[in-house]
């Protein structure tokens, strides 16, 4: 275990460390109780930001959460319910499975509840985690000039390259999908969903129309570039993307949309700044055309999805394309883009955006 750099867990503005040896005990959701033995010692500072109202029996706290994580809150046989009522004293409502509604913690001592919401947020948040990706934050790349260009690029890999270990057409994107990914969400409900679309139009109105200036950004697609560190071993092979200006303006509007979204706790924190890429090549689309490169690493249930790759040589094509010029395009719209679905042009749905002019 790293003792001096320990994972954390933002909840309510406080940050709660948390103990790796959890992670080691937990396997599928029927160990949810191995999982709680030894849960509670990263939530023993309970968070006095919670609103806790006082009721004629005691004390009581909501919490807000989809149905989909209720049976990490209630464990096999109820344990996990039964463990948190009995230390923390109180007793706690869930609304039954496939049914919205809230979580109702009750109790007789205000610190009781606050305990037991605190242990049930980082529950929750543990498990959200492990949730796989739904939807994203995406600018769709997919105009007309850019389609062609991406059809001409994929011609003349597969007619100068297709001889290169692991190249054939089976691992090019589909030119109605190109896209750039601002950040992937985990959204559970309809009313996270409707969170999103409001914290999106906060951007818009906060920021976003200042950098954009109310106009669409113009940029260029424009050369490619590899993932990994070996280009004979390559598994994404993406294009480039700028601003045609030379300013460093559309980086300044993602990296400020990927940081209030982290701060809201609608992405996890995994990096600083976006890449801004389109991916054109991917190694996951040779057996699964619907794959989504990383993103595809758990189960609704948690469990890791091992996919196996045959990666490609990509020096001759980095050699012969790297300046390979895709278009320009004016990016107008940010998307909350839903994985795994088709709309009527062949993209992904999208469930909101809003637009630059």
């Amino acid at each position: 275990m790293e003792v001096l750099r320990p994972q954390l867990i933002r909840i309510g503005g406080r940050i709660y460390r948390k103990n790796p040896i959890q992670e080691q005990t937990y396997q599928h959701d029927e160990e949810d109780e191995d999982f709680y033995q030894g849960f509670t010692e990263c939530a023993e500072e309970p968070c006095d930001g919670y609103e806790v109202v006082q009721t004629q029996q005691g004390f009581q706290c909501t919490v807000k959460a989809p149905s989909l994580l209720y049976k990490h809150i209630v464990g096999k046989r109820g344990d996990t319910r039964k463990k948190l009522e009995v230390e923390t004293k109180t007793s706690i409502s869930i609304p039954k499975p496939g049914q919205e509604g809230e979580i109702v913690i009750s109790g007789q001592h205000r610190s009781g509840v606050i305990s037991a919401r605190t242990r049930i947020d980082v529950l929750l948040l543990t498990f959200r985690r492990k949730q796989p990706f739904t939807h994203f934050l995406a600018f769709f790349l997919n105009e007309v000039e850019v389609q062609e260009r991406f059809l001409k690029f994929q011609e003349e890999v597969l007619e100068k390259c297709s001889m290169d270990h692991g190249v054939d057409s089976t691992i090019f994107q589909n030119p109605k999908k190109l896209h750039l990914t601002i950040g992937m969400l985990v959204l559970l409900s309809e009313q996270e969903i409707q969170q999103t679309c409001e914290m999106l139009q906060q951007c818009k109105e906060e920021f976003i129309d200042n950098i954009s200036g109310g106009k669409p950004l113009e940029v260029e697609m424009e050369g490619i570039e590899y993932m990994n560190d070996d280009p004979g071993m390559v598994d994404v092979l993406y294009a480039k993307v700028h601003m045609k200006d030379g300013s460093n303006r559309l980086q300044e509007l993602v990296d400020r949309v990927l940081e209030r979204f982290q701060a809201s706790g609608l992405i996890v924190k995994e990096w600083n700044s976006v890449k801004l890429h389109a991916t054109v090549m991917n190694t996951l689309f040779r057996k699964d055309p619907n794959a989504e490169g990383r993103y595809n690493l758990y189960t609704a249930d948690g469990k890791y999805i091992f996919k196996e790759r045959e990666s490609f040589d990509g020096r001759n094509i980095l050699k012969l394309f790297e300046n390979f010029y895709f278009g320009t395009l004016k990016l107008n719209s940010i998307h909350i883009s839903q994985r795994f679905t088709v709309d009527s042009f062949g993209n992904y749905a999208s469930c909101g955006q809003i637009d630059f002019s």
